[in-house]
């Protein structure tokens, strides 16, 4: 089995090229470029090296990245101790 180093370009069966950011004995971490960061147990994982270059990412990543969405609000809690100190 061979430790791929921070930094190395890999390709993975399911998600593609990508980075590797992190790895240790337990644990590798890859950016994919086209799939986001994700963790394996490194004794697990299947990884070829890759000659294919990182995309180009500008400030900010070049992924689109998901809005993060508005807590909600507990309404029905609010209401209820709001009637509770109105009496």
């Amino acid at each position: 089995m061979r430790l791929f180093a921070k930094g190395d370009r890999v390709t993975q069966p399911q998600y593609g090229a990508g980075t590797v950011t992190d790895v240790n004995e337990h644990h590798t971490v890859i950016d994919f470029d086209e799939h986001g960061t994700r963790t394996f147990v490194t004794s697990m994982v299947t990884l070829e090296a890759s000659q294919t270059p990182a995309p180009a990412r500008g400030k900010g990543g070049s992924r689109a990245k998901s809005a993060k969405k508005a807590p909600r609000k507990r309404v029905a809690a609010a209401e209820a101790s709001a009637s509770d100190s109105s009496d």
